[in-house]
């Protein structure tokens, strides 16, 4: 590896606060096919890390939101992970690191602004799970992937699939003689398409309101209106 390579990976490792033991997991997660193809030297692509590391994102991702939802159903909790580990969530989180300026591409790639790709930046994002995971195991590869899955879970605001109904019922709980209640208000459409709506009732008064097309979802959704209207 050359000083500047050298210089380069150092300045990633410093951005992603993690410092590689075995340097080729990283040169290795950093380099896109299009390189490699190119390279006189045998470099590996991403490719092979890539894989890898969509499956212990999977996990992760997996094991946080089954103990940190309890409320969602199954079809919730897909449709949550597939939310976050999709390409346009992980090319998101590649830039918030740049990881886009660390990558090796060739010519071609970098004359069209292939490292700024969003297919590109969450493959590489991937690969690097899959280095830090080779690297220093499971509890870093999770540490690094909930540095960036947490906020979205956290944050109403910036993310559509909050379980909103345990935040709620977390905030109530301060007060015991508080309770909270949902309340079924409506039900329209036929069988194959219905649509709910549900009040939240905090004692006996309303403090929220959703609609959706499943019980649950309208609950949530009337949750989500009364931590809005509370401030949260």
């Amino acid at each position: 590896m050359t000083a500047n390579t050298n210089n380069k990976l150092g300045e990633l490792e410093e951005t992603i606060g993690y410092t590689f033991k075995n340097k080729q997991y990283l040169k290795t997660a950093v380099t896109h096919s299009s390189y490699a193809n190119e390279s006189k030297y045998g470099d590996k692509s991403n490719e092979r890390l890539e894989f890898l590391g969509d499956s212990v994102l999977s996990i992760v991702v997996s094991d946080y939101i089954f103990k940190n939802c309890p409320n969602y159903p199954e079809g919730d909790l897909s449709k949550l992970r597939a939310a976050l580990v999709c390409e346009k969530t992980l090319s998101r989180f590649a830039k918030k690191i740049r990881l886009g300026d660390f990558l090796k591409v060739s010519h071609g790639e970098a004359h069209l602004h292939g490292n700024e790709r969003p297919s590109i930046l969450a493959d590489a994002f991937e690969a690097l799970i899959a280095a830090i995971y080779l690297d220093g195991g499971m509890e870093r590869a999770a540490e690094f992937i909930m540095g960036f899955v947490k906020p979205e879970i956290d944050s109403p605001r910036s993310f559509s699939f909050k379980d909103y109904k345990t935040t709620l019922q977390e905030i109530i709980q301060k007060n015991p003689e508080e309770k909270i209640s949902y309340v079924l208000v409506g039900e329209s459409g036929p069988d194959h398409d219905k649509h709910f709506t549900v009040e939240v009732r905090l004692n006996s008064n309303k403090i929220g309101k959703g609609g959706g097309r499943s019980k649950k979802e309208a609950e949530q959704q009337a949750a989500r209106e009364a931590l809005e209207l509370m401030g949260y």
